[in-house]
């Protein structure tokens, strides 16, 4: 999927990424737009999913979710039942933030919140593992965030102007 975006766009883009709160009217006054030109855009590009949603990002430790980790998963089979079961399984799980079909020697990675060791490791043994097309878990708990952002690199998206 490929979208054509100008320098008008790219600049909305950044500017939400960077500080999603501010008015349309402040907003188009940034990327030098009218207020309704700059809607309009906004509308667009949302209609489009290149914006997918708007969310408020809040700090887990602040509501004591002091763990966080990274789980590889391998299934036991490599079909398409198999992944499409534990797909269906896991997506209403409150403690998966994401999670991805990967390449290598495992078939997902996992992240995910707890509150404390207890609770992530029932997590792990009561219900990832009781998965019966789970074949094995290894999971990475995060000592200390280094670097954490969702904002895209707007200077990657520059090839992809009219």
């Amino acid at each position: 999927m490929s979208i054509r975006l100008d320098n008008y766009d790219l600049n909305i883009l950044d500017e939400l990424q960077n500080r999603g709160r501010q008015s349309n009217a402040d907003l188009a006054e940034k990327v030098h737009l009218s207020a309704s030109q700059c809607l309009r855009r906004v509308r667009r590009l949302e209609e489009q999913e290149v914006i997918r949603s708007y969310a408020a990002l809040l700090n887990p430790e602040a509501l004591g979710l002091g763990i966080q980790a990274f789980i590889h998963i391998t299934l036991e089979k490599h079909d398409e039942d198999p992944a499409k079961v534990f797909s269906e399984e896991i997506k209403d799980w409150e403690e998966v933030l994401a999670c991805w079909a990967i390449t290598g020697d495992t078939d997902y990675l996992m992240h995910v919140v707890a509150p404390n060791l207890k609770i992530f490791s029932e997590l792990v043994l009561k219900r990832l593992l009781a998965q019966p097309m789970v074949a094995s878990v290894k999971s990475s708990i995060l000592l200390e965030e280094l670097k954490a952002t969702n904002v895209l690199p707007s200077t990657h998206l520059v090839g992809n102007t009219e």
